[in-house]
């Protein structure tokens, strides 16, 4: 699972479209579609995506959503997921999201017995930019 960004396109389009002005999803997007078998996006607006989905610019973020509604909108999420996904042949997940993004989704997953991994916890943006940047430079290396 990759998050939606703050920037957007100003126009319709795919949703791996969308967010690609974010230096942030640019990066996290390409790291998760070289290393998993689906990537998922989590938008504050339409919830669950993947990448060809089509969708519209908006303005809203979970960031500044009250836990209620933070609550419903994953109740939401996981639906989408369970309708999009084959759940029963999914194990684990990597959450490249913030902390709102996944925190009333990992317990759903894990009542199903999914592993939940977040890789870049704790790590500042700047941080999270330059973790990116260095899994880049060691899949280059490993291409050589």
């Amino acid at each position: 699972m990759v998050s939606c960004s703050k920037s957007k396109r100003i126009y319709a389009c795919k949703a791996s479209e969308m967010y690609f002005p974010s230096a942030l999803f640019r990066k996290s997007f390409s790291y998760a579609e070289r290393k998993y078998d689906v990537v998922g996006i989590l938008s504050a607006k339409y919830g669950f995506l993947l990448s060809d989905d089509h969708i519209e610019p908006y303005n809203l973020t979970l960031n500044k959503m009250h836990v209620q509604d933070r609550l419903r909108w994953a109740e939401r999420v996981f639906v989408q997921m369970k309708k999009r996904l084959n759940m029963a042949d999914m194990d684990r997940t990597f959450f490249h999201v913030g902390e709102k993004y996944r925190e009333f989704l990992i317990p759903r997953l894990a009542a199903l017995s999914v592993e939940c991994i977040i890789p870049l916890e704790g790590l500042s943006f700047g941080e999270q930019l330059a973790w990116y940047d260095k899994q880049e430079t060691l899949d280059w290396r490993h291409c050589s």
